[in-house]
């Protein structure tokens, strides 16, 4: 493996000494993706505890600063696929050096923002930074890390994941506190040119993929992939939670434009995504599947709160207490998940994890209303761990049954698979839970109208799991059939 270390690459014969040092060297790489993997997820998490004190700094409404956080889940979402492909084209070290600076080029940006439009803009630059931080992390493990730790290598970046999610609004309400919401992007300027130096020194070499280069870059389906997505993204979070005729009309739009994005993608000479890959079971059922089952994770996270207070009657600060137990499990499961995958295989350790996620879901909203807190607790831990195990599963079934020119891409839409399906449980799972509480304003609803708005809701969430299930049994027993 031609890595950029020096010592590495002069002593590739195969001795120990040489095995020995090619060992660190991959435990750097890993080091540096993983890096990355925290910088986005940070990202995306710490800037939300800050919206109350921009709003009083710049004068803005809650709706304007909320663009703060939405300009910069949009820019993911939009531009991830689009960024796999062009580092499958380019060159994936060249693409992710350039990420993590555009990155942290833009945290800068970010501090001295002296309006909220220019604040807005540049957490748009971030997002394009993180979106190509997350497509290309994955990528990079499956090109450059050995098989057989894979798996393990999956669970390290969703632990890294998990923890920055976790870590975001604790370390960002005590920067504001203590020097001010500027400090909330200071932090990226030290973690971002130490991710630069590590991905600069242990990254490969960039292999030029004639393939890949040679079938050029869809424009048009660029253009028509991100319309789809941002059209999808704002239907389903503008609105506080109701759906009117903006919320219908963007979703119309959406399905439209995405019906034109197929159909080029079938006519194009050098698609944007090959619709040939939906064909390859593996590939088809692990988007399905992310898809579904972060939609399950994110209902925890939307009707959690409310439960918690409404229903268990816990003030603010024991609310957080539980709530961060999720993130916390995610972290401190991510690695061992990992190895579990590399021992026992990604499918067999995929279906361990939807079990668990089944049995969580349904036992959720039954087990409070006899031990209280430890009742809601335990499922939380279980849901939790089983997805973990889960996500490395799916991650390294997913990403090691492709061809080299097709991991960028295919990276890509893992991720956006996982996004769309945080967006979409935070809204359809929110609704749900509204409409089961019978009530249009959940925050003045009684306890038993929550915990029934809860039973429905993961209701909906169990029949999500087992549907996924379904998809995780049917590709495998299509894959053995094509084996044989």
């Amino acid at each position: 493996m031609d890595f950029r270390s020096g010592p590495t690459a002069n002593n590739a014969d195969g001795n120990a000494p040489a095995k020995a040092e090619r060992g660190v060297s991959i435990r750097w790489l890993i080091g540096s993706l993983a890096l990355s993997m925290l910088l986005s997820s940070l990202g995306t998490s710490i800037a939300n505890v800050g919206l109350p004190t921009l709003a009083q700094v710049f004068n803005a409404s809650f709706q304007l600063v909320q663009w703060v956080v939405l300009a910069y889940l949009l820019a993911i979402t939009t531009l991830i696929v689009s960024v796999g492909r062009l580092g499958d084209m380019i060159g994936r070290r060249r693409l992710l050096l350039s990420g993590i600076m555009l990155f942290t080029t833009a945290s800068i940006g970010c501090s001295v923002a002296p309006t909220l439009a220019w604040l807005i803009a540049a957490r748009a630059l971030q997002g394009l930074g993180a979106a190509i931080m997350m497509a290309l992390t994955m990528a990079f493990v499956a090109e450059a890390v050995p098989k057989e730790r894979t798996g393990s290598a999956m669970g390290l970046l969703g632990t890294m994941s998990a923890i920055g999610t976790a870590m975001g609004p604790s370390i960002g309400g005590l920067l504001i506190a203590g020097m001010g919401w500027r400090s909330l992007f200071y932090i990226n300027l030290p973690l971002g040119a130490l991710a630069f130096i590590l991905a600069y020194f242990y990254l490969p070499a960039d292999r030029q993929n004639a393939k890949a280069y040679r079938s050029g870059f869809d424009i048009n389906g660029t253009l028509l992939l991100a319309l789809t997505l941002a059209a999808y993204a704002l239907a389903v979070t503008l609105g506080h939670g109701s759906f009117g005729l903006v919320n219908l009309g963007l979703l119309l739009m959406a399905f439209s434009i995405g019906g034109v994005f197929l159909l080029t993608q079938s006519k194009a000479e050098s698609p944007l995504i090959p619709l040939a890959i939906f064909r390859q079971s593996t590939l088809r059922a692990g988007f399905i599947m992310s898809a579904l089952v972060t939609t399950v994770v994110m209902a925890t996270l939307v009707v959690g709160p409310f439960y918690l207070s409404g229903a268990l009657l816990l003030d603010t600060t024991h609310v957080g207490l539980v709530m961060s137990c999720g993130p916390i499990i995610a972290a401190l499961t991510g690695v061992p998940a990992g190895r579990l995958v590399d021992r026992f295989g990604a499918h067999r350790m995929a279906i361990a994890g939807l079990v668990g996620m089944a049995i969580g879901t349904c036992i959720l909203p039954m087990l409070p209303t006899s031990f209280g807190v430890p009742g809601y607790i335990a499922p939380l831990v279980v849901i939790t761990a089983g997805y973990a195990l889960f996500q490395a599963a799916n991650n390294t079934s997913v990403m090691t049954h492709i061809s080299a020119d097709q991991r960028g891409v295919v990276s890509g839409m893992l991720n956006l698979s996982r996004n769309l399906g945080l967006v979409t449980g935070a809204s359809v799972m929110g609704a749900i839970f509204a409409l089961g509480s019978s009530k249009n304003d959940v925050i003045n609803a009684g306890p038993d109208a929550i915990a029934t708005g809860m039973r429905i809701t993961f209701a909906a969430a169990a029949i999500l799991v087992f549907v996924a299930l379904a998809v995780a049994a049917t590709s495998n027993g299509q894959r053995n059939t094509s084996e044989a």
